[in-house]
């Protein structure tokens, strides 16, 4: 009855600022009333200006007023919520404390649609009309609601700043350029905003290509994780398929070779997840930079643009595709080849009935000291035969396919894909991984050449793709009278070196080190190559001369050495 009584609705008795009923209702100068929190909280975020204003007519205050609670309104409030009165809903039309307000509307101000920076005041849609239909105001600027129009104009002149200061990098108006700025470098801000816009979008561009190297490098990451994953599966099934022949003797060997590629692996993936995490971490931070750049291109306030853009345009260092090192995608076959190297080396010790034997721990991946003198490459000899379905019809095999011999008369044979045509040249029967050392002797006037090749090197014709040392399949170290050269993907070097009739070979598949010595009375080292190998190597043999021979050595070992992991 008393809400009837009074014609009182809840929009009467609401807070413009938090839209809800009155609580401990105040009044300020202006007439309107606040909750008492709300217009102090209102006032404590002008307190820099030392001026405050009222939300709803806008009208200033200085000092700031001294609130007293408005005992009736208050008393009236309560009596009301006792009805059921609630708080009017919130009309969305009208501006609150954090919207800009129309400078024209009196009474509760409408939110303001545009403002002009001709003008340097916000309108709503009703007091708008003008701009759009006056030519009054056809050359006005209009642009979207904003509280900050004040600083467009000159604090020294009271001047809109149109003009743009090169020399001091700041916005000026006319009057300034004519005085303390006379002479500088000065264009419209404009002007100067168009230039700044063509940079803007040059970083941009750049920032979006970083963007996309930056995703193609994640990729080719992502994809050498596969490969690490499915190296490192086959790895330990084949580790685990050879071991079970030994399983009594080898079960402490299996589980640690099990352990070590499991380490190998986790700490491969662990650097490529980091470097990847980085990569992903730069691509979030560009993409944010360009979208607070996109923000900015699209700002209309050329002050606030040319204002804003300095502290935002540095980009931080990019991190160059050239730092991502990736490996050969091959990881962990060497462990299976050697893990195969261990069971036929204990085979052999268990011929000889040798139990004494004890492998030397190595990490998976760290290559041991290279050998220094020629015992120490005995301890990795190992017998290597020919293999006949290589050699051409010139190249006659013997002492048990360890010896070729290149014979005038042709032999008959049949056709075999592997097997050379024309070049006298023959491979091994064996494949090389791992740790090898092994000593071809010849003799002979023409001389012969000592190689390593992989299996897919050419066979048939006399084009360099056959020819040992001519490609990039084979490395081959020629050998004649009392001179040495090497070649390697038709590049010869030429060697110096005492003569010997004897050369050895030693290679470190996994470390990528393939060594020429020769093998007389004193070991000399007489070249050596540093490179990665992709597959497997064979020893090959290419005999120059009729009757001229080249010959596997029989090595006697001083002590059987297992192959290490």
């Amino acid at each position: 009855m008393a809400q009837k009584g009074l014609g009182l609705d809840g929009e009467m008795i609401s807070c413009s600022i938090c839209l809800d009923l009155l609580r401990d209702p105040v009044t300020i100068p202006c007439g309107h009333n606040y909750c008492m929190n709300c217009i102090e909280s209102h006032w404590d975020t002008e307190e820099e200006k030392r001026i405050h204003s009222c939300p709803q007519c806008r009208k200033t205050f200085a000092p700031r007023p001294v609130l007293l609670k408005n005992t009736m309104l208050a008393e009236l409030v309560e009596e009301l919520k006792k009805t059921g009165v609630q708080a009017a809903p919130a009309d969305r039309r009208y501006a609150g404390p954090e919207d800009v307000a129309c400078d024209f509307c009196t009474g509760r101000k409408l939110k303001a649609l545009k403002s002009c920076v001709v003008c340097l005041a916000s309108y709503c849609e009703g007091h708008l009309q003008p701009h759009y239909e006056s030519l009054t105001f056809k050359n006005h600027k209009l642009v979207n609601p904003s509280e900050k129009l004040q600083e467009n104009i000159c604090s020294r002149h009271d001047e809109v700043m149109k003009i743009y200061c090169r020399t001091d990098q700041q916005c000026i108006c006319y009057l300034c350029s004519m005085d303390q700025h006379k002479g500088h470098d000065t264009v419209s801000a404009a002007a100067e905003r168009t230039e700044r816009q063509r940079e803007l979008e040059g970083t941009r561009q750049n920032i979006q290509q970083r963007i996309r190297d930056r995703v193609k490098d994640v990729k080719v990451l992502q994809r050498e994780v596969a490969v690490i994953n499915r190296s490192a599966d086959k790895a330990a099934e084949d580790s685990e398929r050879i071991f079970t022949q030994l399983i009594r003797l080898m079960e402490q060997r299996r589980s640690d070779v099990r352990q070590q590629v499991r380490s190998q692996q986790e700490a491969e993936l662990s650097r490529v997840k980091e470097l990847q995490e980085k990569l992903e971490r730069e691509i979030a931070e560009l993409k944010r930079k360009d979208a607070e750049l996109e923000q900015l291109s699209h700002t209309e306030d050329h002050n606030r643009f040319l204002h804003d853009c300095p502290s935002i345009s540095a980009l931080r260092e990019s991190t160059h595709s050239s730092s991502i090192n990736i490996r050969p995608q091959r990881y962990f076959e060497d462990v299976t080849a050697a893990v195969s190297e261990i069971r036929d080396k204990l085979q052999d010790v268990l011929r000889q009935k040798r139990t004494d034997v004890s492998p030397t721990e190595t990490k998976v991946g760290v290559s041991p000291s290279e050998p220094k003198t020629r015992a120490d490459f005995l301890k990795y000899s190992r017998e290597i035969t020919l293999d006949p379905s290589t050699a051409p019809s010139h190249l006659l095999l013997s002492k048990g396919n360890r010896k070729a011999t290149r014979m005038r008369e042709q032999r008959s044979h049949s056709d075999l894909r592997d097997r050379f045509t024309r070049p006298c040249h023959v491979l091994s029967r064996e494949s090389l991984i791992g740790r090898r050392y092994w000593e071809v002797e010849w003799t002979g006037a023409g001389g012969v050449c000592v190689a390593v090749a992989y299996k897919n090197i050419g066979r048939a014709g006399r084009s360099h793709e056959c020819i040992f040392g001519r490609n990039d399949k084979s490395w081959g170290l020629y050998c004649g009278g009392n001179s040495y050269s090497f070649w390697y993907n038709d590049v010869e070097t030429p060697v110096s070196g005492p003569p010997a009739s004897r050369v050895g070979v030693y290679l470190d598949h996994s470390a990528g080190v393939l060594s020429f010595c020769s093998a007389g009375e004193t070991t000399t080292l007489l070249h050596r190559v540093q490179t990665t190998f992709t597959q497997p190597l064979y020893a090959g043999l290419y005999v120059r001369s009729y009757g001229d021979t080249a010959e596997f050595c029989v090595l006697k070992q001083t002590e059987v050495t297992m192959m290490t992991l």
